[in-house]
């Protein structure tokens, strides 16, 4: 490229090299830390000049080195669209090669494609590709589907699982399914899941790419969670045919106005709220609201930086780090609704009716996210009038959102009173969980209204109510992290879930804490600590466990109470208030069970902390909430001294629900 380029190289590369250590931080080879310190070296590089008419080469050599559009946006201080444009213009365009999953052997057949950037243009032999996917498009229409990207806390298999049986589902009836998802550890990115894969990025450049290099005629990106939802307007506005709930309506659903407008419109309560951009914003919101309020950054997926906050002092720190997740977008200060019980809404819609696949009542109070709460559906609690009124929601907002596919409800109810917290009109993490529940795979069901069939058509005609009883449960992974809190908060924490079936709700219950890694124990001593406000409910669940026949130690406050209603337990200190306390006991064995509600104060906090931490090493069974207390103690009673349990296939299961 020229002298001063290679002495600004040299430059840049020996002005990154002391200050990296890539080896002896992290003992990757040298090799690999110079071609790293490269790369940032070029992209330092790049903030020295501008990509002009004059710099193609400078350009290729970018994209030949690795870097997207929007890097080498922010090192020259343009912009995504500008560097795009001018990209284009120049005609620098990704070639598109196969994975040789055959290792040379013989000719690979398996249609994985990858991109890379090279100094010359297309080959012929790609061309000759091109013209021959152009051919092909004649006879079939070509539909991408974006998936989830890579697994993570907050967006994992439960996306994948929509992405692939929508793919299924459509190939099925004659389209040709393009697969995009940077993932190589998931089902959609299997070879026989779609027609043609592409291991790219989830990003609007690697997008639009494929979309163009396919001729695709449309692409589904409520499927795969939060990551392609954002991309939504980007890529409507560049040309692409986005099918389903238009991107208009999803960021109505997204804006914070919009969508409290759409609430009043609706005659529906919803807790009052303010619409922060900074710390200081926060602070006067929750000053009007009064504590306690519910903090969290907008456009995230998982709870990420959520938070229910009690104090001033609490909500500086978490306000700040709601700011630091939500990248310049607003964040959201409502009044928390405590004492609540949460509940999840899956429907589908055709743009002209909407079906509720089922609706989950959380186990935990609200509070817990959606992803860490156990849910059981039909619901238990709930009056028919309750579900009638839940239901008529559905409807409305179908109606309002015009949603075509897919559509997530998060009510909360309390003293029979329904309120709104969101509605998120894309695939939610329970959608499998709901189609296995139901006997409907509702993300076909959705794939197939995206493309113009009617729910009359699919047969899919009213909620289904199954005549038995689910539950969803939820994984952790603490066992991994010593150390780690493992109380249940607005933000999710969970990494995967199990499901349990039986025709009492009780039983159900039991049965997805077994299969969770936590059964209760059959016998022995259970150690209990309940706050105040829980204390009259909790004796009486505590009676219930003696009659069982388990011994009960408890904190001062908690056997004073056992005590008061005629419960034999034998007290222990609380952690920070002498021994011998609950550490103790597990430290001796002497405990199978912990149950411990949150108790407010710094110093029960970090008591319990502490608790939770040493009964997830230890491998005890921990209960943390009254409502999981209560449906334990259910499920002891109803299945005795934990004798066998029934067990039926799924299908079996959906047998008696076709009888229903």
């Amino acid at each position: 490229i020229g002298r001063t380029f290679k002495q600004a190289w040299c430059k840049a590369v020996r002005s990154l090299e002391a200050p990296l250590r890539y080896h002896d931080l992290s003992r990757f080879d040298p090799w690999f830390r110079r071609e790293i310190a490269e790369i940032a070296a070029f992209k330092v590089f790049l903030g020295t000049k501008k990509p002009g008419k004059k710099d193609a080469a400078l350009l290729r050599q970018a994209k030949v080195m690795g870097l997207s559009d929007a890097e080498i946006a922010e090192a020259c201080g343009t912009t995504e669209d500008a560097v795009r444009a001018r990209r284009l213009a120049l005609g620098i365009r990704p070639e598109f090669r196969a994975v040789d999953t055959c290792a040379g052997e013989f000719a690979a057949a398996t249609p994985y494609f990858y991109s890379c950037y090279g100094w010359d243009a297309p080959a012929p032999a790609l061309r000759r590709g091109r013209a021959a996917a152009a051919a092909r498009r004649g006879r079939k229409k070509r539909i991408l589907v974006l998936g989830g990207g890579p697994n993570r806390i907050g967006q994992g298999i439960e996306f994948d699982w929509c992405c692939c049986h929508a793919a299924f589902a459509l190939r099925e009836r004659g389209f040709e399914v393009v697969m995009l998802n940077s993932n190589p550890e998931t089902v959609s990115t299997d070879y026989d899941t779609s027609d043609r894969l592409y291991f790219e990025p989830l990003t609007f450049e690697d997008v639009m790419e494929v979309y163009g290099r396919e001729g695709c005629d449309g692409a589904i990106v409520q499927l795969g969670g939060q990551t392609p939802l954002n991309l939504a307007s980007r890529l409507e506005a560049a040309g692409v045919k986005v099918l389903g709930t238009s991107p208009r309506d999803i960021d109505r659903a997204e804006d914070r106005d919009e969508f409290q407008a759409l609430v009043a419109e609706a005659g529906v309560k919803q807790p009052p709220s303010g619409i922060a951009h900074s710390v200081a914003d926060a602070r006067k919101i929750a000053a009007k609201l009064g504590y306690p309020v519910l903090v969290r950054p907008s456009f995230v997926l998982g709870g990420r930086a959520m938070a229910i906050v009690s104090t001033p002092e609490e909500l500086e720190k978490y306000a700040a780090e709601a700011v630091a997740a939500a990248r310049g977008k607003p964040i959201l200060v409502d009044k928390f609704l405590d004492h609540a019980v949460e509940l999840d809404v899956d429907c589908v819609a055709d743009g002209r009716r909407c079906v509720v696949g089922a609706i989950l009542e959380h186990v935990e109070a609200a509070g817990c996210h959606s992803g860490d709460a156990a849910a059981v559906t039909p619901p238990r609690s709930l009056s028919p009038e309750t579900v009638a009124e839940v239901e008529r929601i559905a409807r409305v907002f179908a109606e309002k959102l015009h949603v075509v596919g897919l559509m997530n409800i998060q009510l909360a109810v309390r003293k029979g009173e329904v309120w709104m917290i969101e509605v998120n009109p894309r695939a939610s993490r329970t959608v499998p969980f709901v189609s296995k529940a139901v006997g409907w795979p509702l993300a076909d069901v959705a794939a197939r209204c995206m493309v113009g069939e009617t729910l009359d058509e699919i047969g899919f005609a009213g909620a289904v109510v199954p005549p038995y009883h689910c539950v969803k449960e939820a994984v952790f992974p603490f066992a991994r992290f010593p150390g780690a809190d493992v109380a249940l908060t607005p933000e999710m924490k969970s990494t995967g879930e199990v499901m349990a079936i039986d025709a009492d709700p009780e039983i159900a219950y039991f049965k997805s804490q077994v299969a969770a890694g936590s059964p209760l124990p059959k016998g022995g001593d259970v150690f209990v600590s309940l706050r105040d406000e829980d204390k009259a409910e909790g004796v009486e669940l505590a009676r219930e466990l003696a009659r069982l026949g388990y011994g009960i130690y408890a904190t001062l406050g908690t056997s004073t109470a056992l005590w008061a209603a005629g419960i034999k337990s034998k007290a222990v200190f609380r952690i920070s208030r002498g021994r011998p306390n609950a550490l103790d006991l597990l430290r001796e064995k002497a405990v199978g069970w912990i149950v411990s509600t949150a108790e407010t104060g710094h110093e029960a906090t970090e008591d319990n902390a502490r608790l939770r931490t040493a009964a997830t090493a230890a491998g005890v069974p921990l209960t943390t909430t009254l409502a999981g207390f209560r449906a334990a103690v259910a499920g002891l009673a109803e299945n005795g001294p934990l004798g066998e349990t029934a067990v039926r296939s799924l299908q079996e299961w959906h047998a008696l629900l076709r009888r229903a």
